[in-house]
């Protein structure tokens, strides 16, 4: 069985757009899955953080194939592309040469130590939905409804869409 598989992209250290557009690179390597889908980069203000460079975010979509890559699995791969990236997490909210954050995989519902599903800050940043609904404005979040509705919540953070 396959899985809908939806990432999020960030970066606000070094070059983050090029970063990012690396990073998505990446995500295409992923063995068991098959790339479907990139938003735009978007630029956003840190969101609850202070001192810090703006950050270039995207989401992208992709297809896993749930007996080579359950959740827990593609999660660990997202974390080896962001050590491979230099990506360190020692400090919670630090700048970050790329961050990549699992949001959906399918429509599960998972609370295990260390992921859960959906992302528990999913429906509270622009910089989530904003280029979520770009790709997918229609996809249902499990327990909130349709992430193009969501949006308007958080109309007060502001993003900007890049050329």
């Amino acid at each position: 069985m396959f899985s809908r598989v939806f990432v999020a992209l960030g970066a606000n250290l070094g070059d983050p757009a090029t970063t990012v557009r690396a990073a998505i690179q990446a995500l295409r390597g992923i063995a068991g899955t098959r790339f479907l889908a990139v938003s735009s980069l978007y630029r956003t203000a840190p969101v609850g953080l202070k001192h810090q460079p703006d950050f270039i975010n995207a989401v992208a979509m992709l297809e896993a194939d749930d007996a080579v890559l359950p959740a827990p699995t593609f999660l660990a791969s997202l974390f080896a592309i962001e050590a491979a990236f230099g990506r360190v997490r020692s400090v919670k909210n630090a700048p970050r040469t790329l961050d990549l954050d699992l949001l959906l995989y399918g429509g599960q519902t998972l609370d295990l130590p260390g992921l859960t599903l959906p992302h528990p800050r999913l429906t509270e940043r622009a910089f989530v939905l904003a280029p979520l609904t770009e790709i997918a404005p229609d996809l249902k979040i499990p327990g909130h409804g349709r992430a193009a509705d969501l949006l308007a919540a958080v109309a007060d953070q502001p993003v900007e869409r890049l050329p």
